[in-house]
C-alpha cells in the first residue's frame, strides 16, 4: 500500500499565496501520476492539477495561471504552489496518486486525507 502525508494547508488572505505537500511512502511501489485535487461542501471533487514521472502536467483550465504543480521523483513528493488565493479556492485539496506494486502490473490509485485551505479576510 501506499501511504499518502500533505501539509501546507491553512488560512490566508485574498491574493497570497500557499504551498501543498504530499509525501507517499510504502514499499517496493512505482508512482505514475501525481495530483491534487479538490472538493467544497456539496459538491463533487475535481481535478486541480496533475503531474507525470517525465514532467507532464495538466491543470483545470481556469488554475492553470494560478497554480503550479511539481513533484520531486527522488523524494516521491509532489507539490501544488498556489499564488493569487481567491475566496472561490477555498476547500479540502486531495493529494492523489497512481502507483503500482512492483511486483504486479495492475495500477491502483490512493488518496490523502486532505488538507483545508481557507482564503479568507
Amino acid at each position: 500500500q501506499v501511504q499518502l502525508v500533505e501539509s501546507g494547508g491553512g488560512l490566508v488572505q485574498p491574493g497570497g499565496s500557499l504551498r501543498l505537500s504530499c509525501v507517499a511512502s510504502g514499499s517496493s511501489f512505482s508512482i505514475y501520476v501525481m495530483g491534487w485535487y479538490r472538493q467544497t461542501p456539496g459538491k463533487q471533487r475535481e481535478l486541480v492539477a496533475t503531474i507525470t514521472t517525465g514532467g507532464t502536467t495538466d491543470y483545470a483550465g481556469s488554475l492553470k495561471d494560478r497554480f503550479t504543480i511539481s513533484r520531486d521523483n527522488a523524494k516521491n513528493t509532489v507539490y501544488l504552489q498556489m499564488n493569487g488565493l481567491k475566496p472561490e479556492d477555498t476547500a479540502v485539496y486531495y493529494c492523489n496518486v497512481v502507483w503500482r506494486a512492483t511486483t504486479v502490473t495492475t495500477l491502483r490509485t490512493s488518496w490523502g486525507q486532505g488538507t483545508q485551505v481557507t482564503v479568507s479576510s
